[in-house]
Order: structure tokens, then sequence, then C-alpha cells
């Protein structure tokens, strides 16, 4: 079996994902494509995670590829988390990961309506409103949720969802938009707000994608083509890795790996990880280099078994409870703090050790670079680190 080390992984992880300055991509397309998909549950984490990778980025291109050429397409999909898929990609997560999550949305909602009253067949009535938001958005084209909610009496009902003391009643529209989402009826369509703030209007994939929309892959074909983009994208990685970032059962995960030939090679850790075929050699090495990203970047979230860039002694610091990755410094492949803004959107990086000279002179040039591009403007982060916060208050 071949042995791939930690530090060929982490010079893998520069090559390929566009950290290093070095290996930036042309385009964000492209970007996109090298990382699988973008993190997109808060919508500044597309256009930072792009402007880590592609030189001379402005919030115009990310918008451009996002709302008029529409080549990039908002998805629910792996672990019920929104990302930005290209757009090729969306057969495979139709047929598979966002079927996944569908089926297990349309369940709780249904049980919830059941049980708040609604309607004594909760599946039935479900539908029947999913129903009637896509035709009226076959009329309307595209509306914001709160529009939305006026102009279908049925999004107006209410459900108690949760128990004990975190339950709490709410309209029943952003879960069926969820659930719609989900099935890939329903898109994201242009953002009626900042590019910093959440405040899509909504229409159907149909009306977004022109009339050319794909059929679903079947499940298992779907699969295995989200595991060929994993691998060649994280590779390698363990099994525990692909099941926990794809948000499917271990058995889907192995027809995935043996439907696509994948490799074994060794690791550092003793732990068996997985390749696609042939890509099992070393590549080239890597000068030093430094990179700032944002929260959920889709490189510090890529794997569950991070220790051989993370200190798993800086992770209550640099995760939240529920291990959402907030801001990252990043130098030579390994995350050594993270990064906070000012009031006057200047950024500041936050080191958990010392990294050295040569480390902080290269981190510093980064931060410079990133306060350029914010241009005074300042991102906040639901997602906000441990540190991050302790940072904002001092």
């Amino acid at each position: 079996m071949q042995h791939i080390p930690d530090v060929e992984r982490r010079a893998r992880l520069a090559r390929r994902h566009g950290i290093h300055p070095e290996h930036r991509y042309p385009d964000p397309v492209s970007a996109t494509r090298a990382m699988t998909v973008l993190h997109a549950t808060e919508p500044p984490t597309v256009h930072l995670s792009l402007q880590a990778r592609v030189d001379a980025l402005s919030v115009a291109d990310v918008d451009a590829v996002l709302y008029d050429s529409r080549l990039l397409v908002k998805q629910l999909a792996m672990r019920r988390t929104l990302f930005a898929f290209p757009r090729d990609l969306l057969p495979a997560a139709w047929g598979s990961a966002s079927a996944r999550v569908a089926t297990a949305e349309f369940r709780r909602l249904a049980q919830d309506v059941t049980k708040a009253g609604v309607a004594a067949d909760g599946a039935a009535w479900v539908e029947t409103a999913a129903q009637a938001v896509l035709d009226h958005l076959a009329e309307a084209e595209s509306l914001d949720a709160a529009t939305l909610r006026q102009e279908v009496p049925m999004l107006e009902a209410r459900i108690v969802f949760g128990t004990g003391k975190w339950s709490q009643e709410s309209p029943v529209a952003p879960r069926i938009l969820t659930l719609l989402g989900a099935r890939g009826l329903l898109v994201r369509g242009n953002n009626v707000h900042h590019w910093r703030i959440s405040r899509p209007r909504w229409t159907t994939m149909a009306t977004w994608l022109d009339g050319d929309v794909p059929k679903p892959m079947p499940e298992a074909d779907g699969y295995a083509e989200l595991v060929r983009r994993w691998l060649w994208t994280f590779g390698p990685g363990t099994e525990a890795d692909i099941v926990w970032w794809l948000g499917a059962t271990k058995a889907a995960v192995r027809r995935a790996l043996a439907d696509v030939d994948a490799a074994q090679v060794s690791l550092d850790s003793g732990d068996t990880g997985w390749v696609l075929p042939g890509d099992d050699e070393a590549g080239q090495s890597v000068t030093p280099w430094a990179a700032l990203l944002p929260a959920l970047d889709p490189t510090t979230m890529g794997w569950k078994e991070r220790a051989f860039y993370l200190d798993p002694e800086d992770v209550p610091y640099l995760f939240d409870y529920a291990g959402n990755g907030g801001t990252t410094a990043w130098w030579n492949g390994r995350i050594v703090g993270c990064w906070v803004q000012a009031e006057d959107g200047t950024v500041r990086v936050v080191y958990r050790g010392e990294p050295g000279d040569q480390a902080r002179e290269a981190l510093e040039e980064e931060a410079s670079r990133l306060t350029r591009w914010f241009g005074g403007e300042v991102v906040s982060s639901v997602y906000a680190s441990p540190q991050m916060r302790g940072e904002r208050l001092t």
C-alpha cells in the first residue's frame, strides 16, 4: 500500500485548493470546481472563499456567476447545508445527498404539521402547500419569502418544532421553502440585499436555469460522482471523513468508493486513506505560503479528522460547539490562528501560538490584501469561533 505522509497532504491542499499564491485559479468557476462545492450558508462565505483563490476578484465578479450566468447555483445538499455548486454537478446532488435531506425534511415537517393540529394528514398537507408555492412562482417568477407568505395563504400556518425549552412556534413557510430547495425545485435567486446579507428572491429551478434542468442521477451514480470529486479535492481522506462530509451512510460511501475504483493508501495517523486510482504519487513540493480563509471555508470543513492541519488543542478556540469552523489563518498547510476585523474593516490576525517571523510577515501581507479587498466593509458571522468572539470583546 502506498504511503502518503502529512507533509504531502498539506502540499496537495496548497496546490489543489488554490490558496497558495502560486496556485490560484483564473476565475470563480474553476476555483469552485477545484473545491467540489463552496459553503454558502452565509452569503459572504462564497465571495470570501473565492477571493482567497482568485486574484483580482471583485464582489461583482462573484455575483455575475451566481446571478447572471448562473454557472454556480446554490443548492441544499450534504448535511443539510447550503452550497454553491458548479452547474454540472447538480444532478449528482439531486439524486443522492439532496434527496436524502429532502426525505428527512419532509418526514419531520409532516409530523410537526400533524402535531400542531394544522391537518390530520400532515404529509398530504405539506405536499399541497409545496405545490401551491410552485404554482404561484410559475406565474410570479420570483418573490422573497415575506411576499410568498402573504400571497400563498397556506404558508401563514404556524407550527411548533423542537422539544422542551428548545421548542418554538414559527410559520411553516421557511420549512416548505427548505423542502422545495432540497428537492431541487426551488432555488435562492437574486439577493435583494447587500452581498453580505441573505435576502434571496425564490424562484423555480426551471425558471432559474431557463428550462435546461437535467434529470437527477440515480442515487448510486450521484454518490459516486460526489465522492469522485471529493477524492480529487480532499484525497487522501478516510472513510470517516467522507461519511461526515457527505452526510451519508457508511454503506453508501463504501459503494461509491468501489464504483470509482478508489485506491487505499496509508496515512501518518495510522488510518487507511482513499484516493482516486493513480493519484497516490507525491506531487511537487510547494514554497512557504500563508492564507486567510473565511468561516465555513471548504478547506477548513473538508475533513472530519483534521489533526494533519489542525492542532487538536486549538479546536475549542477555532470551532464552535457544533463543529463549525470560524475564520482561519494558515501557514504552510496548518491552521495557526484566526482573523478578525476592526470597525473600519481592517483585518487583524490572531495567533494561537508563535508561528515565527516568516509566518507573521506572510500573514500580515495577507491581512493587508484582505483589508484592501473589503474596502472598509465589515463582515460578521453567526459562526464566529470562541477565539473570534473573545477578540471582539477585548
